[in-house]
C-alpha cells in the first residue's frame, strides 16, 4: 500500500532537533572501521572450518551482495538524509507499516547485539583478571557507552574515530605481515606457497553454503554510517564518500584477510576455531604475544560495536517516534541528543545480558534466534524501497541523485534474487532454519502491528 493514500510522507529531513556534531573525519573513520567488526575477527573461524579455502569465494559472493545493498542505501540516504536511514526510506517508498517493521526489527537487533558484545568483551577482560566477575565488566561497559551517547554526538564520533583507527591499523598490519610471509620475504618464516589451498572445497557444496551464511552475517553493521551521516556537517557528501569507498574496503579487509589466512594456516587447524583465525595466522608466523595482541584488538572491536549499536538504536528509535511510530517519550531531545532513546536502548541491551545469565538455555537463545535473520529482512526493505524511490526521484527531483545505483533496475533485482537465495539456503541448514522461522514470525507480527498503527492514524 502506498503511503500517499494513508499519511503524509516523511519530510526531507526528520532530524531537525538533532545536532550536527559529527565531522567529516568522524564519518570517514566510522565508515572505514564499521567494516571491521567482531564478526570478522571471531565468527569467521567457523566459516573457514566449514568451507576451507573456498571461504574466499563465500566472502566474495556475500561481499558483492553487500556492495549492491550499500549502493542502494547510499542512493536513498544521499537524497533523503535521515537518522532513520532505511526505515525512513521504506516508509517513504512503501508505506508507514514498512518503516515501522524495518525500524523496530533493527532496533531489537541492535539492542540485543549490545548485550552480546558486552558479554564477549567482559569474557576477554575476565581472562586477564580472573578474580573479577564478568557482570561487573558488562555493567561498566554499559555505563561508559551509555554515558558517551548521552553526551554530545561529537563524543560518540571521537570514541568511534579512535576505535576505528586502532582496528584499521591492526588489520592493515596483519595484511602487510601476511603478504610478506606468503611472498617469502618476512624474516624467520618460509612461504607456504599454495600447499594449504590444494583442498579447495574440503566439505563440498554444503561446506561452502555454511561459509556463505557465516560471511553474510559478518557484514552486518555497515548500515550505521548512513544513520550517523544525518548528524554530520555535510550529510550528502558524507554518505556519498562512504558508499563510494565501500567496494575497496570490503575487498581489502574481508576478502583480502580471508585469502591471507587460508594461505598461511591449514583450514582444518583446531586453532582457527579455538583461538580465532587471526591469532592462528599470527602464531603460524611465530610472532610473540600475538594471541594477547589480537585479544586487545577483538576487545576494541567489541567495545566499538557496543558504542555504535547504542548510537544506532537510539537514532532509529528517535526517528520512528518522530514519524509517529512509537512512544512519544523516546523522541525527546536534549542538547541535540535523544537521551530517553539512548537510555531505553541501553537498558534493553543490559536486560539481554541479565537474560543470558538467568535463562541462558531458553529465553536468551530464543531472543538470539528471533534476530538471526533480521539483517536480511532489512536488506529486502532497502532493495524494495530503492526500486520505487529511484523512479520517483528521476521523475520529481533528479538533482538529488548524487549517488546512483549501478545497472538500475537489473542489479537491484539481482540483489533481491541473491537475498532470496540466502533465505532458501538458511531453510536447508538445521542450525539456521530456526533463526529464519523465528525472524519471519517476528517480522510478520511487527508488520501486522505497523499496519494496524497505520490504519489507526489514517482514521485520525
Amino acid at each position: 500500500m502506498s503511503n500517499s493514500t494513508t499519511t503524509k510522507a516523511p519530510p526531507e529531513s526528520d532530524d531537525a532537533a538533532l545536532s550536527h556534531g559529527l565531522k567529516q573525519r568522524h564519518l570517514s573513520m566510522i565508515a572505514l572501521g564499521g567494516v571491521i567488526g567482531a564478526g570478522l575477527f571471531v565468527g569467521s573461524g567457523a566459516g573457514i572450518a566449514a568451507a576451507g579455502p573456498s571461504i574466499v569465494v563465500a566472502y566474495t559472493l556475500s561481499g558483492l551482495l553487500v556492495m549492491l545493498v550499500m549502493r542502494m542505501l547510499g542512493e536513498m540516504s544521499a537524497a533523503y538524509p535521515s537518522s532513520g536511514s532505511f526505515s525512513a526510506h521504506a516508509e517513504r517508498a512503501i508505506g508507514p507499516w514498512a518503516g515501522f517493521t524495518a525500524g523496530w526489527a533493527f532496533w531489537v537487533l541492535l539492542c540485543t547485539a549490545v548485550g552480546l558484545e558486552g558479554i564477549g568483551a567482559a569474557a576477554i577482560v575476565h581472562g586477564w583478571l580472573p578474580g573479577t566477575p564478568e557482570w561487573v565488566w558488562v555493567a561498566l561497559f554499559m555505563v561508559v557507552f551509555c554515558g558517551t551517547n548521552l553526551a554530545a554526538v561529537k563524543n560518540f564520533g571521537e570514541f568511534e574515530f579512535w576505535f576505528a583507527a586502532l582496528k584499521v591499523g591492526a588489520i592493515s598490519l596483519f595484511l602487510v605481515l601476511g603478504v610478506l610471509a606468503i611472498a617469502g620475504v618476512l624474516p624467520g618464516t618460509d612461504s607456504p606457497g599454495t600447499s594449504h589451498l590444494s583442498d579447495f572445497l574440503p566439505n563440498g557444496g554444503n561446506g561452502l553454503i555454511i561459509g556463505l551464511l557465516a560471511s553474510v552475517f559478518a557484514y552486518g553493521g555497515l548500515e550505521t554510517v548512513t544513520i550517523a551521516a544525518a548528524e554530520s556537517e555535510n550529510p550528502v557528501k558524507g554518505v556519498a564518500s562512504a558508499v563510494r569507498t565501500a567496494m575497496w574496503r570490503i575487498a581489502l579487509f574481508y576478502i583480502g584477510s580471508m585469502a591471507v589466512i587460508v594461505t598461511l594456516v591449514p583450514w582444518d587447524s583446531k586453532e582457527v576455531v579455538e583461538k580465532g583465525p587471526y591469532v592462528a595466522a599470527l602464531d603460524e608466523l611465530g610472532i610473540p604475544g600475538a594471541g594477547q595482541l589480537m585479544n586487545v584488538v577483538v576487545l576494541v572491536a567489541l567495545l566499538s560495536a557496543m558504542n555504535a549499536n547504542i548510537y544506532g538504536a537510539s537514532r532509529i528509535g528517535y526517528s520512528l517516534v518522530e514519524r509517529g511510530q512509537g512512544p512519544k517519550a523516546l523522541g525527546r531531545v536534549s542538547g541535540g541528543v535523544p537521551r530517553i532513546a539512548v537510555l531505553v536502548s541501553s537498558l534493553f541491551g543490559f536486560g539481554c545480558v541479565l537474560l543470558s545469565y538467568w535463562r541462558p538455555d531458553d529465553v536468551f537463545s530464543w531472543l538470539l534466534n528471533m534476530i538471526g535473520a533480521v539483517i536480511l529482512v532489512v536488506w529486502i526493505f532497502i532493495a524494495a524501497s530503492q526500486l520505487r524511490l529511484r523512479r520517483r526521484l528521476e521523475r520529481e527531483a533528479p538533482e538529488k541523485l548524487v549517488v546512483r545505483m549501478w545497472g538500475f533496475p537489473y542489479l537491484t533485482w539481482l540483489a533481491l534474487a541473491g537475498m532470496a537465495t540466502v533465505f532458501v539456503l538458511m531453510a536447508r541448514e538445521p542450525d539456521t532454519r530456526v533463526q529464519l522461522y523465528s525472524t519471519g514470525a517476528m517480522t510478520l507480527v511487527l508488520a501486522a502491528v505497523g499496519y494496524a498503527w497505520q490504519r489507526r492514524r489514517a482514521r485520525g
